[in-house]
């Protein structure tokens, strides 16, 4: 038990599968209450079963608490990550793991147990204990990131950086994480206020509300860029993953520097100025290269690593295809963010640019449908590259390799792109005729939702089975990260000086 404790809470794999496995329970536990589970009166049951106190009134309350607790989770799966594939000290990469978990953990715990089963104030205070946990954990990961040491600079011709070594890539996770601190504070600092001037509300219920407070303009833009943000973080642990260089490499960090700065001024200008988005588009453009720039490169190295292998030289579209698609986990990354442009980032600038053409004339509950599938898809995108990654991370190899990725990656578009034709239905249905579209979309994207979380039950299964072998594959796994040596990372090998790097099971 101890060593299985060991593996769970302080080495890499653990925490992510930790972090996952809860969020996995939350969604099964309250994904009952909503879609087609609550149809068929599983809400009811889980209701009646566990106690759940479920006051209307409180709806929007329960809602924010809801989304809290899994977010955090994802920041924590985030930040594992970047301590694992970053070069740090060990005791920095102990104490921002441990802070950011035990952060977490108490937020969700204690978050849900006070908005659905009565409301134990003790609870809410622990509440916001953990999120303070959480925030002090991203300080921390600020400081062990600050890329103006000697140690951190490179020589390696092949990555951006500037003439005298500056790892420009370090220094987009730190610009990432700064920025991440700084949108956080919108939300706290409208938290001090609720009872004083600031009620609870959800976002896409103001949306023809002539005129917002400040502090309705600040949750707007906390839950704008917050996600934003967990994008860019995710983008550029992916691009570590599969070791971005090169070309593309050098023009895309200072792209997605720059990128991260405009849109969290514009993100926080909006509380402001009415014209702040226009600067939150110039910002999103330029990190939205960034990540095409990844895309292409990803492919490419894929295409080219394929052929190698297979030692042919010809290089008709069909060999090129075939080598492309051959490892699902590396394509879907790419493939995802490119989906994603469909799905979230082109319908979102067209409805910027169309808003009071075609959207305000809508009916107020199809634009408030359009916005909430717009944020819901792109949070859901960000969690399909995560779950690539871990599978990668936990060492899926061969057949069940590529039924786990091309089933995330098929379940995942086939929900996303019904409910993008569901929010869009209005532009070539009229709402007399629009029940067979609403059917069929809805249906199809609850069938490539049930695909998604089956496909994740059976890791989550695979995985525990695994936890109660005496040699399964976590022993391995713990034994690993334990005798891994800290010397220089493969990438970082031209560092100046001598620093403690990352855990190699990960490397």
């Amino acid at each position: 038990m101890k060593a299985r404790l060991h593996y769970i809470f302080q080495s890499t794999k653990g925490l992510v599968l930790l972090a996952i496995a809860m969020i996995s329970i939350v969604t099964a536990i309250w994904g009952m209450l909503s879609g087609p589970l609550a149809e068929w009166g599983l809400d009811d049951f889980l209701v009646s079963m566990t106690g759940m106190k479920l006051i209307p009134a409180e709806r929007e309350a329960r809602i924010i608490m809801l989304y809290h607790s899994i977010s955090l989770a994802v920041v924590a799966i985030e930040t594992y990550l970047i301590t694992s594939l970053i070069s740090m000290k060990s005791h920095e990469r102990s104490l921002i793991n441990g802070t950011i978990t035990f952060g977490y953990l108490i937020t969700m715990i204690c978050g849900l147990t006070f908005a659905y089963f009565g409301q134990n104030f003790i609870l809410h205070g622990l509440f916001l204990f953990g999120n303070s946990l959480v925030f002090f954990a991203g300080l921390l990961l600020m400081l062990a990131l600050w890329p103006w040491r000697d140690e951190y600079r490179i020589q390696d011709e092949g990555l951006a950086r500037t003439q005298r070594g500056l790892d420009l890539e370090r220094v987009a996770f730190f610009t990432m994480a700064v920025a991440t601190l700084g949108s956080s504070l919108f939300g706290a600092v409208t938290g001090s206020y609720w009872g004083n001037g600031h009620e609870t509300f959800l976002a896409e219920d103001l949306i023809r509300e002539p005129h917002k407070t400040y502090l309705q303009k600040s949750i707007i833009g906390h839950l704008h860029i917050m996600l934003t943000l967990i994008g860019v973080a995710i983008t550029l642990i992916v691009g570590r993953w599969q070791e971005f260089r090169g070309r593309l490499h050098k023009i895309a960090m200072p792209m997605m520097i720059f990128g991260t700065i405009v849109i969290s001024l514009g993100a926080w200008s909006v509380v402001l100025f009415e014209w702040a988005h226009w600067i939150i588009y110039g910002g999103s453009v330029l990190v939205m290269m960034a990540a095409l720039f990844f895309v292409i490169f990803s492919w490419d190295k894929l295409i080219r690593t394929g052929m190698a292998e297979r030692g042919t030289q010809k290089r008709r579209f069909g060999d090129k295809l075939r080598v492309l698609l051959r490892d699902p986990l590396r394509f879907g990354v790419g493939w995802q963010m490119v989906f994603m442009n469909f799905t979230v980032s082109g319908i979102g600038i067209f409805m910027a640019v169309k808003l009071d053409e075609i959207f305000r004339v809508w009916p107020a509950r199809e634009e408030r449908i359009e916005l909430t599938g717009h944020w819901h898809i792109l949070s859901g995108i960000i969690a399909t590259i995560i779950l690539l990654y871990y599978a990668d991370l936990a060492g899926l190899k061969g057949r069940a390799r590529r039924w786990f990725g091309w089933l995330i990656i098929l379940g995942s578009d086939l929900a996303f792109g019904a409910v993008t034709v569901f929010e869009m239905k209005r532009l070539f249905v009229s709402e007399s005729l629009q029940q067979p579209v609403v059917n069929w979309t809805m249906l199809l994207s609850e069938i490539g939702l049930a695909i998604v979380l089956m496909v994740l039950a059976t890791l989550m299964v695979w995985r525990l089975v695994d936890l109660f072998k005496r040699r399964g594959r976590w022993k391995k796994e713990a034994e690993a990260s334990s005798h891994a040596g800290w010397g220089p990372e493969s990438r970082d090998g031209f560092i100046f000086g001598t620093v403690e790097t990352n855990d190699q099971e990960v490397g």
